[in-house]
């Protein structure tokens, strides 16, 4: 049986705080080569089975924090004390004998291999040598997250939540004192968040310490007993559960600024159709689809996973070559192939920006000019490195790209952050359609107002967007119109002034 998972309970009441720490964060500031300084005197106790909320902005000082717990990183000034003795982590492997493990948001499995060796992968244990005893020990961890699945399943087959609950299965096998999840939901469907959730919370009732990362509050308010909130490399404030609340979380982080950003839709001039689909059939369509977007129009696309959404957008965009219909824009025909989309105007920022969107090795500088090449070419298509790099200090500028300079990879930059790099592969060249494939997955807070804000100006320059969002929220207050997608059909058309939340979440499942 595969992906069976249970119901996320509520937290726990808070420990005794009287309870010795597993681990504690004592003063402990990081300056970076240059001077940039990532952490500002955080302290923090970590303790046996609770569940310790981590949130900030991009760029606040998580990430650092993290890789310091994990020995990653070393502290410049400060110290960690473990089960009450100093420790000074050189590397990972040094904090991992320890006792910590680490689940990232990108799970780092093998596809080609079984669940099983996935799980014990690097694990040199004297049950590898015996498979009966290992099997056993599987099931035991699968019990304790009550997470049953296969061992003999191959991780390719899987489910990217599925997937995830994998890593932490292999992290549990570590038989760890203290577990960093960090941003363990970011790249998986609302169905499948419960699963790991209720993963956080199970491993707590045993008495492990756990760290939950994440920028959706309201999975933070629903599995953390306690919450450390950083901004700015310092710790701003801490609460337990009782204390708990979305409006203080979202102040701690950036304030009103996110809602300020919502409560503010602008009104802007909406002019002639740019857009025009017309009978478009692709994979996961049950229905040809047509529809129109207008210049300065931000048309949503609301539907479930496997509603069709990416599929559509892909369509639009020339990248599925058994689609069929016509795309039209500026009323011309537009050729099904992402070159032509491009060479009429169109560009797409896609849902995997790591993987569709940016080389993850390169840096801003040379993302930046990804799409942009034959401009910035000299003569015979030398590329001119000066104009590439002049281009990716204004991105930096214009977006505020958080990065010590623009000859940072990408790979190492924030959700947000790497998403603006995404936005900036476009922008300076013009476009007459934008499309947007979950702009703000994996973006924390201050990230999603910052891209929201930018989605609007872009809007108001006359470019005509069509965005998937699945936070319905985030969809009604940036989108001017609402397409609902069920099942690869259109099966509503809603002017987002006159929907609510409760209303397009019935919509979309089919209730209304």
């Amino acid at each position: 049986m595969r992906g069976a998972v249970v119901t996320v309970s509520p937290p726990a009441p808070r420990h005794d705080t009287a309870e010795s720490p597993t681990l504690e964060i004592r003063n402990i500031t990081k300056t970076y080569p240059g001077g940039t300084q990532a952490l500002r005197g955080v302290t923090l106790s970590l303790r046996p089975g609770v569940v310790h909320g981590l949130v900030g902005a991009n760029g606040a000082g998580k990430s650092t924090l993290i890789k310091i717990i994990a020995g990653a990183e070393r502290p410049t000034t400060g110290d960690l004390k473990w089960l009450g003795t100093s420790a000074d982590w050189r590397r990972p492997a040094d904090a991992q004998s320890a006792g910590v493990a680490v689940v990232h948001q990108q799970s780092p499995v093998v596809p080609a291999m079984s669940v099983l060796e996935n799980v014990y992968l690097g694990n040199e244990t004297a049950t590898l040598w015996k498979p009966q005893a290992r099997l056993i020990e599987f099931t035991a961890l699968c019990k304790r997250v009550a997470f049953e699945i296969d061992p003999d399943t191959i991780v390719a087959e899987l489910s990217v939540g599925d997937r995830q609950m994998v890593s932490i299965l292999r992290a549990l096998a570590q038989n760890p004192a203290l577990i960093l999840l960090d941003e363990p939901t970011a790249s998986i469907s609302p169905a499948e968040r419960a699963g790991v959730l209720g993963a956080a919370r199970t491993l707590a009732a045993t008495g492990v310490a756990v760290v939950f990362v994440s920028h959706f509050l309201n999975e933070v308010m629903q599995i953390c007993d306690e919450v450390s909130i950083l901004r700015d490399g310092q710790l701003v404030d801490a609460f337990d559960h009782d204390a708990m609340s979305v409006e203080r979380m979202v102040a701690g982080i950036v304030g009103t600024r996110l809602h300020a950003v919502e409560a503010s839709r602008p009104t802007h001039e909406v002019g002639e159709v740019v857009l025009d689909v017309r009978e478009l059939r692709s994979t996961m369509m049950n229905s040809a689809i047509s529809l129109q977007v207008r210049r300065g129009e931000i048309v949503g696309i609301a539907g479930l996973l496997g509603s069709g959404r990416t599929s559509l957008l892909k369509a639009i965009f020339g990248a599925d070559r058994r689609a069929s219909g016509e795309v039209i824009v500026n009323g011309q025909p537009i050729a099904a192939s992402p070159q032509a989309a491009v060479d009429g105007g169109v560009a797409l920022v896609p849902e995997d920006r790591m993987r569709q969107g940016l080389i993850g090795d390169w840096e801003i500088w040379r993302n930046v000019s990804l799409a942009d090449s034959g401009d910035l070419s000299r003569r015979f298509g030398v590329l001119d490195v000066a104009r590439e790099r002049e281009l990716a200090a204004k991105a930096q500028r214009d977006l505020g790209i958080v990065a010590s300079s623009i000859d940072t990879a990408v790979k190492d930059l924030s959700g947000g952050n790497a998403q603006k790099v995404v936005f900036a592969k476009w922008i300076y060249k013009t476009h007459h359609v934008l499309l947007l494939d979950e702009p703000t997955a994996g973006v924390d807070v201050a990230g999603k107002a910052d891209l929201i804000k930018l989605i609007r100006e872009l809007a108001t320059q006359g470019i005509g967007i069509l965005v998937v969002l699945s936070e319905f929220e985030e969809l009604l207050s940036l989108a001017d119109r609402i397409v609902v997608l069920r099942h690869g059909a259109i099966e509503g058309d809603l002017s987002a002034d006159a929907v609510s939340v409760a209303e397009l979440t019935a919509s979309v499942g089919g209730l209304a």
